[in-house]
């Protein structure tokens, strides 16, 4: 999860589960008049300790309140996985009654705190209170960090990797800070290859060295090529599983060093992928025209929908796409069930200089013109036509048939 601002006088952002309706109906009511804590979002089931994490980094409350009272081992497994999240989340237990055994339980399971209805305005202070003395050893200045972007595909060979790399680029062009491009795809990075780089170390490197990693460290991991920092894909495939704490741990390490950190991952259906789009703060999605890759695209969206990624959390983008293919951006969007954010034409010759020569491609042909879109959109500049970057893509594509 991205760092939360410090310093401020405010409710505490709250997440509450809660299969009971009655129980989660009086807890509402109770904190909307005392306003200690803020409900951000309630789910009406308890999650599987898979997706808790996933969800906590969407929705970063700053509490859980979990109910104890419709199923108290199911309750006790998710405090345990809230528990074990990093940065740490602090877990106050509810119920409908005082119960010394259950609080005790909850206790030893990871919760910090306890609250049983009514709910009185005393108790929620008190809770408040206790939680805000736990949180202020984390507070510290209010350093910028960096933002997180990430590129992901729906099917292998869908040019995520390629469109990654450039928007790197394009990111150092526009905006002249520092860049790290980052390649997390295990089984078949190729950035490294195709930037003719000779890197030693990898980003398992940096996993393992997660707990130490400093501004000197970090410089030994990564080689420079035409202003931005590449961190490489292991050179042999990996099959191995990375913990997700040290993956966070080498993402917040980035974020306090670079402005900008482009991640290249697996397809969307890694479990990595699902993990570093919850860590960051703008998701591409890369399909194709073609037909495979289109329904992949559906899959994927309803994937994510199912855990609880909201549309607007993520982007997706057609690559080589142009005007001769039987489908138009509306069909697609049909298939996706989602609008499409952007297309990229196919521009063959344009890409054969870039893997020839293993360089930056030209900002002036068509393909380097909407990857310099794409960039300017992110880092909220101006386009080219000179106006203002919304926070969002337009709804229309940046190269479309139109």
């Amino acid at each position: 999860m991205a760092p939360r601002s410090q310093g401020r006088e405010a409710a505490l952002t709250t997440l509450l589960i809660c299969p009971d309706k009655a129980l989660g109906s009086e807890l509402a009511r109770a904190l909307s008049e005392v306003r200690t804590f803020e409900l951000l979002s309630e789910l009406r089931s308890y999650p599987q300790a898979a997706t808790v994490d996933i969800r906590l980094r969407q929705i970063q409350p700053e509490v859980v309140m979990v109910d104890l009272a419709s199923d108290l081992s199911a309750a006790l497994e998710v405090i345990r996985a809230v528990a074990g999240c990093q940065p740490p989340v602090h877990v106050v237990g509810i119920h409908h009654h005082s119960d010394a055994g259950v609080l005790l339980q909850s206790l030893r399971a990871g919760a910090c705190d306890f609250l049983s209805a009514p709910f009185e305005a005393a108790a929620q202070r008190e809770a408040a209170q206790r939680i805000q003395r736990l949180r202020q050893p984390e507070g510290g200045g209010d350093q910028e960090f960096g933002k997180v972007i990430v590129f992901t595909s729906t099917k292998p060979g869908s040019g995520a990797s390629t469109l990654a790399t450039q928007a790197a680029y394009a990111l150092r062009r526009a905006t002249g800070q520092r860049i790290l491009l980052a390649d997390f795809d295990l089984m078949a990075g190729s950035i490294a290859i195709t930037l003719k780089l000779n890197a030693t170390f990898s980003v398992l490197d940096a996993v393992e060295r997660s707990e130490r990693l400093d501004p000197a460290t970090w410089s030994s991991l990564t080689v420079s090529t035409n202003g931005i920092d590449v961190l490489a894909a292991p050179e042999a495939a990996q099959l191995e599983t990375l913990e997700t704490s040290r993956v966070h741990d080498v993402v917040e390490c980035a974020r306090a060093i670079y402005d900008w950190i482009v991640v290249d991952l697996p397809t969307v259906f890694h479990p990595l992928s699902l993990y570093l789009l919850s860590e960051a703060d703008r998701s591409f999605l890369v399909s194709t025209s073609e037909l495979p890759s289109l329904h992949l695209g559906r899959r994927a969206v309803s994937l994510l929908g199912e855990l609880g990624f909201e549309k607007q959390r993520f982007q997706m983008l057609v690559n080589r796409f142009g005007k001769r293919d039987n489908i138009t951006i509306a069909d697609m969007e049909k298939i996706f069930g989602c609008a499409v954010a952007a297309t990229f034409p196919n521009d063959y010759y344009a890409l054969h200089r870039v893997v020839t020569r293993a360089e930056p491609i030209p900002p002036e042909c068509e393909l380097g013109k909407a990857i310099d879109r794409i960039s300017a959109l992110v880092a909220g500049l101006r386009d080219t036509r000179g106006k203002a970057a919304s926070g969002l893509m337009e709804t229309h594509p940046a190269l479309s048939e139109s």
